[in-house]
């Protein structure tokens, strides 16, 4: 079910990896890890900002930002390589179940927990 440039570039993720002999350190818990890490990274861009500012970054900010956002994902697609998950089949599958537990009439405006509304 995935699209052709998740495939794509799911794919370049793996060779690149390969090419380096790095599969060796790509166990799922390792990759989990390394994800974390890139989040925290990405987070870490934001923190002591305001709601304000975490919107408005300047150029150079936002290009360290994309670049965190990129590897977030880099590390998602080896991931979900590994463990031989299909992204866009699992996003799609979450995102209905994200409707089920947040129906509009409820969630709307709403920033409760779905056990919450």
């Amino acid at each position: 079910m995935t699209d052709p440039f998740t495939q794509a570039l799911t794919d370049a993720v793996d060779e690149f990896a390969r090419e380096r002999d790095w599969e060796q350190f790509h166990a799922p818990k390792n990759l989990s890890m390394a994800l974390m890490v890139e989040a925290a990274e990405l987070a870490e861009h934001f923190q002591w900002l305001t709601e304000r500012q975490s919107a408005e970054l300047a150029p150079e900010q936002l290009v360290e930002v994309s670049e965190e956002i990129a590897d977030v994902l880099i590390y998602t697609l080896r991931l979900a390589s590994r463990l031989g998950v299909d992204v866009e089949a699992a996003a799609w599958a979450k995102l209905e179940q994200n409707r089920q537990k947040y129906p509009i009439d409820k969630a709307r405006g709403n920033a409760k927990k779905y056990s919450e509304l």
